[in-house]
């Protein structure tokens, strides 16, 4: 009997060291590629705060990385005409890895071209007050880091890249470090291959979009406490 139980007790010791060989050098640690550094690009996307090296041509090479969460920053349906400059006030569909949380829930849309007209004017987590950010909620700025991790890489994107630039404006004048934010710029130009579609054109022509697929991040104000 006791020989019986030695024996079980080394299998033991051996299956548990096994293992750790095994997971040590068969299957090592995630190690991730290095990310360029945060680079504006030129020009008026320069402008709009979208990055030189990473952006809708190839945020591809960069997606579902365990060091790193993802943003889209536009509303399911925004009241502003954004046909007007070409593309769509509803989210017709999204990057595979983003989860959508609406830029205008953030904070007050300012700076938005003309033929836009008013975007979202109802409540918001943080007021701009002449580039301050003020939080309206005591749970303003834990939601935010929660939403956005500092220790994290973020990408973030929008429609044509205004709601992404806005809102690394934002996260860097709260105290975010600057270099880990991507405004990966907009998703109307993004011809990937991780594309979700939401915008369905059923068989008698009438459009549906399947907002059932997007993942998405609601701001509940009527459970927050007002400053």
């Amino acid at each position: 009997m006791k020989k019986y139980v030695w024996w079980s007790s080394a299998m033991v010791v051996a299956l548990v060291v096994g293992a750790f060989l095994l997971g040590k050098f068969v299957f090592p640690s995630e190690k991730l590629p290095a990310l360029p550094a945060s680079e504006l690009s030129e020009g008026q996307r320069g402008e709009l705060g979208i990055d030189k090296n990473i952006n809708e041509a190839t945020i591809d090479q960069y997606l579902h990385r365990s060091d790193a969460v993802y943003r889209d920053m536009r509303m399911l349906k925004d009241p502003g005409n954004y046909s007007s400059i070409g593309g769509d006030s509803y989210l017709t569909g999204f990057v595979d890895g983003f989860e959508v949380v609406p830029f205008p829930y953030i904070v007050n849309v300012t700076g938005l071209p003309e033929s836009v007209g008013e975007t979202y004017t109802g409540k918001t987590l943080f007021t701009n007050k002449d580039g301050e950010y003020v939080a309206n909620y005591e749970e303003s700025l834990d939601m935010l880091e929660a939403l956005f991790p500092k220790d994290k890489a973020i990408f973030l994107m929008c429609g044509g890249g205004g709601y992404s630039g806005m809102m690394k404006n934002l996260l860097v004048t709260l105290g975010w470090d600057e270099s880990k934010i991507y405004d990966v710029g907009g998703y109307w130009f993004y011809e990937g291959n991780n594309n979700i579609e939401v915008k369905r054109v059923r068989a008698d022509g009438s459009v549906v979009y399947d907002f059932y697929k997007v993942p998405y991040h609601d701001i509940l104000f009527d459970e927050l406490t007002r400053k």
